[in-house]
Formats: structure tokens, sequence, C-alpha cells
């Protein structure tokens, strides 16, 4: 099965939109997995457990593993999600962007060594960085496109032709990089009004949508601005608010239950204006 085919049955069988970001911060762990040299793997697997028919997508962030030198970690989360969930695509989020041979590695990095259905990556050193990508066939390249954060505007409001270059990088995956079908484009919630604009140039195209939550973006404005006709087309995506939900009013609670009860809430909110 596909990338698109894959994450289109999972909207459809979880009734969510809501992809499910795996940020591990140990500072953050509850008190008794500190110090446990598999932390990261029995904490990321509490969450997955706790929101996985919550979710149509999960995201591990490979800077947070990596640089913990939890690679083998991450390795086995990606395992435990493809055996005991594997409905469920898995995006990893790295955002490489480099060409010819490096960037070969890469995608087999993404794709066999963590076997990710899907993987982010740059576009600024152009089409042959993400060809590479492409020579999977039934994977997925997720483009950085109008990414969250306030910085991303330094370069992705210049002006190319006419348009801003955000615009002008969705119009080329959707009409020239797209080859097997298999692309989507990284659009933040941050931006509803450019969510629109890309929706309107890409089509059906799925997005990749981080920044609600922790980073603020309106639940509403964002869904209103990517949904396809049939009221999906995006993956919506919440770390830290669901990772970390628990508070220190809430010490009787378990970290997981904590978790599921975030991601129910944000479900709920994003079906509420699915349409």
């Amino acid at each position: 099965m596909t990338f698109i085919d894959k994450l289109a049955a999972a909207w459809k069988a979880s009734n969510s939109l809501l992809c499910v970001g795996l940020d591990p911060d140990i500072a953050r762990f509850p008190a008794h997995l500190q110090g446990q040299p598999d932390a990261i793997f029995r904490f990321c697997k509490s969450i997955i457990d706790a929101t996985a028919d919550i979710a149509c997508a999960f995201k591990p962030q490979i800077a947070y593993f990596a640089a913990l030198r939890a690679e083998d970690q991450l390795e086995a989360i990606c395992r435990y999600l493809r055996e005991t969930y594997p409905a469920l695509p898995v995006v990893l989020d790295a955002k490489r962007g480099d060409i010819g041979a490096t960037a070969e590695q890469y995608a087999r990095e993404a794709f066999e060594r963590y076997g990710a259905d899907a993987v982010t990556v740059n576009p600024y050193m152009g089409f042959d960085s993400v060809a590479p990508y492409l020579e999977w066939k039934d994977r997925g390249a997720i483009v950085l496109c109008r990414t969250s954060n306030p910085g991303g505007s330094d370069l992705q409001f210049l002006n190319v032709e006419g348009k801003p270059l955000y615009q002008h990088v969705a119009r080329l995956v959707a009409e020239k990089w797209n080859t097997n079908g298999q692309c989507g484009l990284v659009v933040g919630a941050t931006f509803p009004a450019e969510i629109a604009q890309v929706r309107a140039i890409v089509g059906d195209m799925p997005l990749l949508i981080p920044g609600i939550g922790a980073q603020g973006g309106d639940v509403q404005a964002t869904v209103a601005a990517g949904r396809t006709a049939n009221g999906s087309g995006m993956m919506i995506n919440s770390s830290r608010a669901i990772l970390y939900a628990k508070t220190d009013e809430q010490k009787g609670e378990d970290f997981a239950a904590a978790a599921r009860r975030a991601a129910i809430e944000t479900r709920d909110a994003i079906n509420r204006f699915r349409g």
C-alpha cells in the first residue's frame, strides 16, 4: 500500500486528522522513567498506545532521538508502530536537504533503517535533492513549503515571478515534482491564509500542518483553510501539548492518560469544523 493510500484509509478508519508528534524530551519525563536506559522507548510507546485509536499518523522528530544517541530507540519505536499499528502512517520528521549520493543515503536512512512511510524534506537545493526520495515509489516525500516559525518569512515570502516563494514551491511540487503521486507539503497552522493559498494551488494533495497546541495555531481557521471537499486532506500535528499534557496539578494522573485526554480534545476540536 502506498503512503497516500495508507493515509486516506487512516483518515477514514480513525475519523481523525490528528497527527501525534513524538518529540521526547527526557527533562519532562515522569519521575519513574528518569535515568532508565530505555526511557525514550517506554515513554513513546505509552503515548502511542494511549493515542493510536485517535490519530491518523505519528510523526517522530529525529533530532530528539539523535541528540541523545537514541537512534536505536527510534528504530524500535518505528518497528513497534509498523508491527502493532500497521494501518497508521509513520512520518519521519527529518527535514533532509542534500543532493546526489548524500540524498540517496538519507532516503535509505528514512525508508530502510526506520521503515518510515514518509519523510519531510527541504526543497532549497532543488529537484535533484528531492528526487532520490521519489525512487521509493510507494513512500511519501513531504516538502517544506510555508513553515510555522516566524523566521520562515525571511525566505518564503521572497518575490518569485510576482508570487511569494512558498507558492512557487507549492506549484513546483504539485505540477512537476509529484511524479509518483506521493508528495505532500508542510504548511504551518500559524498562517491559515497561506494554508488556503496552498490548498488552492495543490488541490487534494495532503498537507502536514504543525503549529496547533504549543505554537498557538487556531484550529477552526486551520481546518477551514486546509480541508478538502471531503473534509480531510490534512495531518494536523500536535506534539508537546499532547506528550506533556500532565501538569503539576495532576500528580495522581498517569502521563499517558493525560496525553489521551488531550489528544481526544484536539481531535474533537478539529472534527467540529470539518464539515
